[in-house]
């Protein structure tokens, strides 16, 4: 996997950053999208079962917070259902992780 290069990173940020037209729902979608990005940017361990759970409980949280944006905005019941059922496993997901560091993150 390769470096993201400095127009690439531009680009993407880009993207994320709420615009005139924006759909309220394309806002909101933005919003989570750069709160995942900031609550992410943590500093590496060096230990790879730490840093895994470390990035993934906000990666994790953006996925909750993308699918409440969907329950707010959707018209389809089935998208309505996946955002449902995302935010149950993942809120399990990141209880588990969070329990997991309490016991053997090196404190």
């Amino acid at each position: 996997m390769g470096m993201m290069n400095m127009d690439s990173m531009q680009a993407m940020m880009k993207t994320m950053m709420p615009a005139a037209g924006d759909a309220a729902s394309t806002r909101d979608f933005k919003a989570a999208d750069m709160k995942m990005m900031h609550d992410m940017a943590v500093p590496y361990t060096g230990n790879p079962d730490v840093d895994f759970r470390t990035k993934m409980i906000p990666h994790h949280q953006g996925a909750i917070d993308m699918a409440k944006v969907a329950l707010g905005h959707a018209k389809d019941d089935t998208s309505k259902a996946l955002a449902a059922q995302i935010i149950k496993d993942q809120e399990r997901e990141i209880a588990e992780m969070r329990e997991w560091l309490a016991k053997n993150a090196p404190k």
